[in-house]
């Protein structure tokens, strides 16, 4: 046995004491544990934990800190880098049993979730208050897991992503202090923002134990379409006048021809011309959802836009955006029996469309098949690449590809990931985005995590 393996075995062996039948060390737990949704090697965790409240947390870090056990956490495994496999093995910390909703202030718009709540969970929760929770990144994350890699999603153009809709949070730290950070006001002009230093930190920093998130008012009306170009300059060029405008769109959801192509093999009663198309809602006053309705319809007419289908009925807008959410599905089904290895980046709105037309070429350069769709009121786009069951070079491809669209996106201006994070899958490219910056991540790392146990391997590399 190393030394290392000793440490964590004492480890294990201590927080079995303290948490009883709630520390697993049995190998199909392990294995859940030891993967996300990304085309990364898994990895086992020593043990998972399962702690049910923040005091509990607290005490697995201490526990961890004094052997120098590694402590990765992991909320329902949705992310899509890599973030949540424990490279150097360790305790994996799920969260699971911490899904409280702790409280509902209607008055300031708020609501304040222990991080093992889901985004649906959460909603359910606010439907008779009238008030809504907005982001949404398509897979029913958690709140923890969405604010430690800074999710985004479809509602983000008009709503904002999870940078902006977290108010306050409760850390434990490494060494199992546990700090709160921020408050319900909405202005502070009060030192650093340590807050926003967890939010997108993907538990390098700190286990997020508590979130205080905004809430927004449910539109009174909402209004749905769907719109066909004849070119990505087109939907793109539609897009950029109408946010000049000021139209305050609710989601802009941008899907190319071969996503289309996907859509309706998935989704036959749908139907819809094999273009590059926009998704849109807009939400408002009755008259004001009307308006914008009527602005748009001008605005895509004259960039080529067509075949305008309306969804204004509860179950029509929940038919098109279950569709859109089941993107992942639709494009496999271009490939029955392929895998999907989904990569992301995000440019200037300016620069979209030579981005996307670059990554459609590199696409056919590949020989792979791989639709484009995003959000793309904000930039951000990604690739569904489909990998063939037993053909080993299809990944190596991809890998390449995906490197491709990584620095595309740093030489446009813009960053190697939109929305998914950094993980295992994208921290070599950190140094080209963030040139001398990077070292200054390892020094705030190292400040505050010096033994390196908190899911070491990942962001940042600590001497």
């Amino acid at each position: 046995m190393t030394g290392t393996d000793r440490t964590i075995g004492q480890a294990v062996a201590k927080l079995r004491e303290r948490l009883g039948d709630r520390l697993s060390t049995g190998a199909s737990v392990r294995e859940l544990h030891a993967r996300d949704e990304a085309y990364s090697a898994p990895a086992l965790p020593d043990a998972v934990a399962f702690p049910d409240n923040a005091e509990e947390v607290a005490d697995i870090a201490r526990i961890c800190a004094g052997t120098g056990c590694p402590i990765v956490p992991y909320g329902i495994g949705t992310s899509l880098e890599g973030h949540v496999v424990p490279l150097q093995g360790g305790v994996s910390v799920d969260f699971s049993r911490m899904n409280r909703i702790l409280e509902i202030d209607e008055r300031n718009l708020l609501a304040t979730v222990e991080p093992g709540v889901t985004r649906t969970q959460l909603n359910e929760a606010l439907r008779a208050t009238g008030l809504m929770f907005t982001v949404d990144p398509g897979a029913d994350a958690t709140i923890g897991g969405m604010t430690a890699t800074r999710a985004s999603g479809t509602n983000a153009v008009r709503y904002g992503t999870m940078r902006e809709n977290v108010m306050a949070l409760e850390v434990v730290l490494p060494d199992g202090q546990v700090i709160r950070t921020g408050t319900k006001a909405r202005k502070s002009s009060a030192g650093y923002d340590l807050t926003h230093l967890f939010v997108g930190s993907e538990g390098t920093l700190g286990l997020i134990t508590r979130i205080t998130v905004r809430l927004f008012g449910q539109p009174e009306a909402i209004m749905a379409a769907t719109c066909a170009f004849e070119s990505v300059d087109g939907a793109v060029d539609a897009v950029m006048d109408a946010m000049q405008v000021g139209l305050p769109m609710a989601r802009i959801e941008f899907l190319d021809e071969v996503q289309m192509q996907g859509m309706n093999i998935y989704n036959p009663d749908m139907s819809l011309p094999e273009r590059p198309h926009l998704f849109l809602e807009f939400h408002g006053s009755e008259s004001g959802v009307a308006e914008q309705v009527e602005i748009f319809t001008a605005i895509a007419e004259a960039h080529g836009g067509s075949g305008l289908e309306w969804a204004r009925r509860t179950e029509d807008r929940n038919r098109l955006w279950k569709a859109r959410h089941d993107a992942y599905y639709a494009a496999k089904a271009l490939r029955p029996g392929c895998e999907g290895y989904v990569t992301d980046c995000c440019v200037p709105i300016d620069r979209l469309a030579t981005a996307i037309r670059r990554a459609r070429a590199e696409i056919d350069r590949s020989g792979l098949v791989a639709p484009i769709l995003g959000h793309v009121g904000d930039g951000n786009f990604h690739l569904i690449i489909l990998l063939r069951e037993g053909v080993e070079t299809d990944l190596q491809t991809a890998h390449e590809l995906a490197e491709t669209l990584n620095l595309m996106a740093i030489e446009l201006g813009g960053t190697m990931t939109g929305e998914h994070g950094i993980g295992i899958g994208k921290k070599k490219y950190m140094p080209a985005e963030h040139g001398d910056a990077y070292a200054l991540m390892g020094v705030i790392k190292k400040a505050i995590d010096p033994q390196n146990i908190m899911n070491p391997g990942k962001m940042v590399n600590v001497n």
